[in-house]
């Protein structure tokens, strides 16, 4: 039996300047979630692993390379990019070497 995954999904920012830290926050209240800021040192790793949410972030400052290792893919976002990690979907990442700042939220499925 094949068990399929839904697929991360990326949206790049694509305007000129990348919007704020709040515009990006009321956009993600508006879409019912409850989003958070964090941030990271430059060249830190997070360790691969899944959630039971889906897994909305937006970076606001720096890069962030998320890796996909059951699929062998690499993401890098940037500033104003978002990336939505379904439930399950392990994932890993690795931050700039300038640092990152991020808002992230969970999603219940939709």
């Amino acid at each position: 039996m094949a068990i399929e995954q839904a697929a991360v999904r990326v949206i790049r920012w694509s305007g000129g300047q990348h919007p704020t830290t709040s515009v990006i926050t009321r956009q993600m209240q508006k879409e019912g979630l409850r989003p958070y800021q964090w941030d990271n040192a430059p060249n830190h790793r997070y360790a691969v692993r899944s959630h039971g949410y889906t897994k909305i972030v937006y970076v606001v400052e720096g890069q962030l390379e998320v890796t996909l290792p059951d699929s062998n893919q690499r993401v890098r976002l940037r500033a104003g990019d978002r990336v939505e990690i379904p439930a399950g979907i392990r994932h890993g990442a690795i931050v700039g070497a300038s640092g990152v700042k991020c808002i992230e939220a969970a999603a219940t499925r939709r």
